[in-house]
């Protein structure tokens, strides 16, 4: 019987490819007598501009897709793999030791990593200790010849098959070369599945032992709409998957016929489609795919693509970069959302026992003000530059959001003072806590707006960690409570006169859809990827029609089945 990996469907689409196991090798050094010296130099130089051509085709790629500064940290790669003090130490150790290289490779390298350890308190030394340790890998896998995983040499289409999927890991790749992701962890809301629907690239997430059980070049097909991958299909399994990618690049091309028009129901109810972004790298998908606002923008991962906190003014030329790409288009700007999946390992935090109820996000930032009004101050700076709206997350209580508040007014008005261009600001907040969301009509009488963030609102609803497997079937979008929670938000937000969205993944599920357009939410936003599909499906859509749909769900369904039974049986193939 062929082998068949079960895991959770992360984002739709079926291909078939060849895999490329992003799974870092063991890189393990025997030191070994040799005899041959030239032999030995030979295969060192050898190994020195291989590793060389590698970085130059990451850089060129980063370059591309990132900008010039970002890609700069490979122009230091090459230095250090260019640096004659290096290679001669190199040379040295092979010569007077008679050893192989890869072991006076490790010897040089232990030997200028001890004397960087006693400047650790000096960031430039932290980062040439970081540059050192990706160098020797990269030189010690050609001398061992391993082919060490990079997205950013591929040049083939392939599946990937990794442990988990991180932002960093796609930051230099070619997107038109990943057919598709399969990794051991995540679940459905897990930062890999967002990334991947983000890229409207089909994932199979959370299968536990795949990088265990596929091996590179292995031909599989990637069910992402099952959560399913076969491995070694026949041909006439190929031969099927092959006319669904077809059908599927078809089918992409109709819905980009989409892209500029505006989102609106049957009936004439217009709603607001905008997108997620974690960093500024997003943006290309986000004007493709038609978006008409950037709903939620995670600032988080500029923290943790980073070994330091970024300064102020890092954080304007991101802030400044987006707004500018996007206006006149709004842009909610999320600030600092730390804390349980999302550590910051140079932030020092006290261990937790429960970390997701613990020390994150909005705790966070009024715990460190500092960091706080450093985001804030290179927010307000780039208001100046585009339509922007600032958005605390994980708002418990009123005097939580009426500090950060504050700490905000105080930053404004010194900027004020300083006469620093300032550009009309409103300011949000994300309803993920049940708390939040049963005084809703509360806290809409302080906020501009409101944003439901269903990924940690069912979670905390359902007392379910939604990035623990053994709980998944927990997280129920459709859950009867959960959809009480969100109509009581909307209806409250509406009562006091303010716009409503929602930012959580929730967002564009096509079974949630005709709910959420039937309770009046105003605003959806979801990866991009997902913004063409749910536009065409809101045209198709009668908002009115759908109100007695809520009222049937609200009323009478008692679980996330019976929801969806109501729901495919008003909107009849809802998910064809």
């Amino acid at each position: 019987m062929r082998a068949m990996l079960k895991g959770i469907a992360a984002s739709d689409g079926i291909v078939c490819g060849q895999v490329y196991r992003l799974v870092e090798p063991n890189l393990t050094v025997q030191q070994r007598a040799i005899t041959n010296l030239d032999y030995e130099l030979n295969r060192f130089h050898q190994a020195l501009e291989a590793a060389v051509s590698d970085v130059e085709t990451i850089k060129t790629r980063a370059t591309k897709n990132l900008g010039t500064d970002s890609a700069q940290v490979f122009s230091a790669h090459i230095a250090m793999l260019q640096d004659p003090e290096l290679i001669t130490a190199v040379e040295t150790q092979i010569r007077q030791r008679k050893i192989n290289a890869e072991a006076a490779l490790a010897a040089v390298a232990r030997t200028y990593e001890t004397s960087f350890q006693g400047l650790t308190d000096n960031p430039y030394m932290q980062e040439r200790i970081t540059d050192l340790h990706d160098v020797t890998k990269r030189v010690t896998a050609h001398l061992l010849q391993v082919a060490l995983p990079d997205l950013a040499l591929v040049n083939h289409p392939v599946i990937v098959v990794t442990h988990d999927l991180i932002p960093s890991d796609t930051v230099s790749v070619n997107p038109r070369y990943i057919l598709g992701f399969v990794t051991d962890l995540g679940g459905r809301t897990s930062h890999s599945s967002i990334l991947a629907r983000s890229m409207a690239i089909p994932a199979v997430v959370g299968t536990q032992h795949a990088t265990d059980q596929l091996t590179n070049g292995e031909m599989v097909i990637l069910n992402g709409t099952r959560g399913q991958v076969m491995v070694a299909p026949d041909d006439d399994e190929l031969a099927s998957a092959q006319a669904a990618m077809h059908e599927r690049a078809a089918n992409l091309k109709r819905l980009s016929k989409l892209r500029h028009h505006g989102t609106v129901s049957k009936d004439g109810v217009g709603v607001t489609l905008a997108a997620n972004i974690g960093t500024a790298n997003d943006l290309p998908s986000v004007l493709q795919n038609g978006a008409e606002a950037v709903g939620l923008m995670r600032t988080e991962f500029l923290y943790m693509d980073a070994d330091q906190l970024p300064s102020e003014d890092e954080q304007f030329a991101i802030y400044k970069q987006v707004l500018t790409a996007m206006a006149p288009r709004p842009v909610v700007i999320r600030t600092l959302d730390i804390g349980g999946d999302k550590p910051l390992p140079y932030l020092k935090q006290k261990p937790e026992t429960n970390p997701f109820m613990g020390a994150r996000a909005i705790r966070q930032s009024l715990t460190h003000q500092q960091i706080f009004r450093s985001q804030l101050r290179a927010l307000l700076r780039a208001s100046a530059f585009g339509n922007l709206r600032i958005m605390f997350p994980m708002i418990a209580t009123l005097d939580e959001f009426r500090q950060a508040k504050a700490i905000y007014d105080d930053e404004r008005s010194k900027l004020t003072v300083a006469q620093v261009p300032l550009g009309s600001i409103k300011i949000g907040m994300m309803v993920e806590v049940p708390a939040a969301a049963l005084l809703a009509d509360r806290f809409a009488q302080e906020v501009d707006f409101m944003s439901i963030g269903t990924n940690d609102l069912i979670g905390y609803t359902m007392a379910a960690d939604r990035t623990n497997q053994d709980v998944a079937y927990l997280y129920q979008p459709y859950h009867p409570a959960i959809l009480r929670l969100v109509n009581r938000v909307i209806a409250a937000a509406h009562g006091a006169g303010i716009p409503v969205a929602m930012c959580g993944e929730m967002a564009g599920d096509p079974i949630a859809v005709p709910l959420l357009l039937g309770m009046g939410l105003d605003e959806f936003s979801m990866g991009a990827g997902s913004i063409l599909k749910t536009r065409r499906l809101i045209g198709q859509l009668s908002a009115h029609d759908l109100q007695a749909l809520v009222e049937t769900t609200l009323n009478q369904a008692s679980t996330s089945q019976e929801v969806i039974t109501m729901v495919q049986a008003a909107v009849p193939g809802i998910l064809t």
